[in-house]
């Protein structure tokens, strides 16, 4: 029994492997998908305006771009990515961390993000095993993931991530896939929004600045569609704390990006996958803990 459970689990760390991959290009080309929107949007607005047609951005603007167009290049020469160059993980110790047509170094962010989808993947199966519960859950590591990385490098948490994950967890807690009732799901996606929106109203009339953006409000709602209303406190404690730390660690090192800011998204997406490993009751003992209470 115990060996079935491990193989389903190794299984669905496999998915995991894959499953990255294709997160790599989320992170990479969702925000560029977005920026291109805006500049069409813009040059529709100026259109409509009877103002003059400002240039593409760039050559190639209007050509195909999505997550499956073009294929994937090295950013460096334009060398087309051949499909046993694309092996999670494998392909990268295989080429040495470097294209295999000019030598420049990828970055060992692409296996990572592979190698920690995996492990997530692995965890929820180990868990649930094969259900439901552990496809709920696998999506909502998926997502995570791909929303922290993009807030990093961007500081945008894109609506494409945060509004489907936020009505995946109302859905699943319907369906019964998630031990969450369908009304502490309700209250803790509008919990999860009003109070991160308040700390934003209350922050920017005391200092006449933003300490968050809007995605934080739709993420942070998200998570209290998953865990229900009771998680709110523990998860933003954690996320808190870890920011802080964090924040911290960059100031001493000067480390930190144009403006003095580091993205609260990770550290939101770093207390939910906290809650859905440990839950929020062990949270809230490991930062007890961690502050001598």
């Amino acid at each position: 029994m115990l060996d079935s459970v491990l193989a389903d689990a190794a299984l669905a760390g496999v998915l995991g492997l894959l499953i990255g991959s294709f997160l790599n290009v989320v992170i990479h080309r969702l925000p560029r998908m977005m920026e291109r929107q805006w500049a069409a949007e813009c040059a529709q607005y100026a259109q409509d305006a009877g103002l003059p047609a400002q240039p593409a951005a760039h050559a190639g603007a209007d050509a195909p771009f999505n997550l499956f167009t073009p294929r994937s290049r090295c950013p460096s020469c334009g060398h087309e990515i051949r499909w046993y160059e694309n092996i999670p993980v494998l392909s990268y110790l295989a080429l040495r961390g470097r294209c295999s047509d000019c030598g420049t170094r990828i970055s060992p962010r692409y296996p990572l993000v592979e190698l920690a989808t995996a492990a997530l993947f692995y965890a929820c199966a180990l868990r649930w095993g094969w259900s439901f519960t552990t496809l709920a859950w696998c999506g909502f590591c998926a997502a995570l993931v791909a929303a922290a990385l993009i807030d990093w490098d961007t500081t945008l948490l894109p609506d494409d991530i945060t509004l489907p994950l936020l009505w995946a967890g109302l859905l699943a807690a319907v369906l019964g896939w998630i031990a969450v009732r369908p009304v502490d799901a309700v209250i803790g996606a509008a919990a999860g929004y009003v109070s991160l929106w308040l700390v934003y109203w209350g922050f920017k009339l005391a200092t006449g600045k933003e300490g968050m953006g809007y995605g934080d409000f739709k993420l942070f709602a998200a998570l209290g569609a998953w865990f229900g209303w009771q998680a709110l406190v523990p998860i933003i404690l954690m996320a808190s704390v870890i920011g802080a730390m964090v924040g911290i660690a960059m100031k001493l090192a000067s480390s930190l990006r144009e403006g003095k800011y580091v993205p609260f998204g990770p550290f939101l997406v770093g207390g939910g996958l906290a809650a859905m490993l440990w839950g929020p009751a062990r949270i809230m003992q490991a930062i007890f803990s961690t502050l001598g209470l």
